[in-house]
Order: C-alpha cells, then sequence, then structure tokens
C-alpha cells in the first residue's frame, strides 16, 4: 500500500473513550471536532465542562432560532424586501438564509391563476402543512403534509392548494438535487426508489385566454403571455422530471449500539449542500452508548434546522415550525435537559428538515423579524 492508502490510527493522549459516543469517562463531556461534514479526518475532545456553557457572545456567530409561524401572514416592508423574485399574493416566498449555492424560502402559496418557472436553480419544497395539487409541465401530482416536491430547474408549475392552511418550506438550489449514494447499504436503503410518484399527465384546462408564466432569473421577473395554456404537453419520455417523497417512506439508517452523525440522515445532496431528514427511530440501547448528537463546531458547515412535527429530542424550547441556524465556527450541541430526557424515552418523535451548508449563510430582514435573540442563552 501506498503511504496515501495506509490507515491512519488515532492517536491517544490522556483520558479518552476508546470508542467514540460511548462509554464516556466519568464527569466528561465529548467533542467531535471533524472534518468534511462527519465524513473527513476526526478527532474526539474530552471536557471537563459542555462547551456550549458560555456566559455571554458577542459578534454575528451566535446561534439563531426562528419562529416562522407568524412569518406568512407579515405585511412588513422588510418581509417584502426579502421576496427574492415573485412578490404576487398567491406566490411570494419569503427569503430567510441564503448564500451563493441555495436559498432558504418560506412559502404559504393561494391557488395560483399564474405559471412559475426557476431559471435560477432547482426548487424543492417540504410541505410542513397543507395538501393540494401541483401542475407541471411533466403532469399534475397531488400533495399532502410530510412530502417532499422536487421541481428540476426550468420547469413550468403552478401550486392548485386546498382550503386548509398553507406553509412550505423551499430550499432553492443553484446546482442539481440529486440522491446520495448508498454504497454498501444497497439501493433500497433510506428510501426505495420504488416509494417516488411521478406526475401523471391528465386534461388540462383549454380555455382560449391569455396565460402567464412567471420566470425567475437573478431574482428578477420575466413575464411571458400565451394565447394557449403552457401545460399543453401531451407525452413524454426520459428521466428528467418533477417527483415526490413523502418523509413515511423514509427510513432512517439506525445502530442501537452507536450515534450516527447527522450524514447517515442525508436526503438529498446538491454542490456544498446536503438536506437530512431526521424522522421518529428508537434510541440507541446499549449500556453506555449517547442517545443525543455529541457536541461539535461545524468547521465546515453552517448547520439550520426546520421543526417539522414532534418533539426534537436535543433542543428545549422549540417547537413545530421552528427553524435554528448554527454558523460554523460556533460550538453547538444538545441542550443541558436533553441528556437526562433521553435516558427515559425509548424513542424520537422529531420530524425535522437539516440544511447543511459549506459556504456561511445570510440572514435577511426578514428572519430578523421573527428572531428569538435570546436563543443563544437556552444552554446556560
Amino acid at each position: 500500500m501506498s503511504k496515501k492508502e495506509t490507515p491512519l490510527f488515532p492517536l491517544r493522549k490522556g483520558l479518552h473513550a476508546r470508542q467514540a459516543h460511548v462509554d464516556l469517562p466519568a464527569g466528561t463531556f465529548e467533542e467531535e471536532h471533524a472534518r468534511q461534514g462527519f465524513f473527513g479526518r476526526t478527532t474526539h475532545l474530552y471536557r471537563l465542562h459542555p462547551v456550549t456553557d458560555w456566559t455571554r457572545i458577542e459578534g454575528p456567530l451566535r446561534p439563531h432560532s426562528y419562529d416562522l409561524n407568524p412569518l406568512a401572514d407579515s405585511t412588513d416592508a422588510k418581509v417584502r424586501a426579502s421576496m427574492f423574485g415573485s412578490t404576487e399574493p398567491a406566490f411570494a416566498p419569503i427569503c430567510l438564509l441564503h448564500n451563493s449555492d441555495v436559498a432558504l424560502h418560506w412559502v404559504a402559496p393561494a391557488a395560483m391563476d399564474f405559471f412559475y418557472r426557476n431559471a435560477d436553480g432547482d426548487d424543492v419544497y417540504y410541505i410542513h402543512a397543507g395538501a393540494g395539487k401541483l401542475e407541471t409541465t411533466f403532469g399534475a401530482l397531488t400533495y399532502a403534509t410530510g412530502d417532499y416536491l422536487v421541481i428540476p430547474r426550468g420547469t413550468t408549475y403552478r401550486f392548485l392548494p386546498d382550503a386548509t392552511p398553507q406553509r412550505y418550506l423551499l430550499i432553492e438550489s443553484f446546482s442539481e438535487v440529486t440522491i446520495p449514494d448508498r454504497n454498501q447499504l444497497g439501493p433500497n436503503a433510506i428510501f426505495d426508489p420504488a416509494m417516488i410518484d411521478t406526475p401523471e399527465l391528465e386534461p388540462y384546462d383549454a380555455t382560449p385566454r391569455e396565460w402567464a408564466v412567471h420566470i425567475k432569473r437573478e431574482s428578477q421577473i420575466t413575464k411571458v403571455y400565451y394565447p394557449f395554456n403552457p401545460l399543453d404537453v401531451v407525452g413524454w419520455k426520459g428521466d428528467l422530471t418533477v417527483w415526490r417523497i413523502n418523509v413515511k417512506d423514509i427510513r432512517p439508517i439506525l445502530s442501537a449500539r452507536y450515534h450516527l452523525p447527522p450524514s447517515a440522515h442525508s436526503t438529498f445532496i446538491a454542490h456544498n449542500f446536503v438536506i437530512c431528514s431526521f424522522l421518529p427511530r428508537p434510541f440507541e440501547e446499549e449500556e453506555g452508548a449517547m442517545r443525543v448528537p455529541f457536541f461539535h463546531s461545524n468547521i465546515d458547515y453552517d448547520e439550520v434546522l426546520f421543526y417539522s412535527a414532534g418533539h426534537f429530542f436535543s433542543r428545549d424550547g422549540i417547537g413545530e415550525g421552528m427553524m435554528t441556524w448554527h454558523p460554523q465556527g460556533i460550538h453547538h450541541g444538545p441542550h443541558p435537559k436533553a441528556i437526562p430526557l433521553s435516558r427515559t424515552k425509548d424513542r424520537t418523535d422529531e420530524v425535522a428538515v437539516m440544511v447543511d451548508t459549506f459556504r456561511p449563510l445570510k440572514a435577511t430582514a426578514a428572519a430578523g423579524l421573527v428572531e428569538n435573540t435570546d436563543y443563544w442563552a437556552s444552554w446556560k
């Protein structure tokens, strides 16, 4: 073997656990110092105090928490300024966090009398609340709470939601969104591709009137008008289309003896970011195994978590429709109450969407309107 291929076994200094995340030395707190989002070189540090037991934080790297629930009904000028592209009342995504690879929006659509096309990137919707029909050039799909809708760049589409309140998380990717390679787990791990649903062609409204397509390019809208319905597709073939998967059909990778890193829950990947799904699953059952996420400092990634349902076991004071953002470079980990609570339960019950980004994110003015500015102190 060449020098590059030779396994490098970990060095050991002082007090440490032989197996990561299992049988921590009494009175210590484990921190994972890892590169490339838990895929790269890693060292585990054993501390005498939780690394989040700070007294104050000065500067922009403090952890952030947002309650998105009231945002869609806000008429504040800062919300309007944070709509990157469409500002139509029926479809006005509110941007919250963004960088040059991805943008996260909050959307509450009504029935759209126009079509939308994103020429800037792929659109991945997570349906937090609501249901309805999605009409696209590939056909139509019904959708409901818990669905992911993956819409490739350049697809013409519109939402026709039902009468219930609608709340969607839109993850806009400026590169193609794909499925992670399952490697030795096999092609049916995490979710069987047979669970994916794609649109079906159906009769469309052929009313001879003017139809509008709103095209977003570099966050500006161009409106194109046709004397016919632009969904006049009567057939297609190929391997590029809109698709849907519900979180109930995603089966998390588990280990009864070892707490797996967040990367084990990857659902989609794109250039410089990953989308993960945290779903109900049993806790680790072996004596001595950690049951909550370990402390870490996000060396290479910003971490965003959107909490959709249930109780997220590592966080206190977080409810449905809330979002946290932990910038790279500052530590985070389980809240103080999470560790003892994890010992009293057999399984988690949360549904949450995580977006890890390689490039630092920036918050919009709209996010600032709904921020819990004391979130940094919630570890105390």
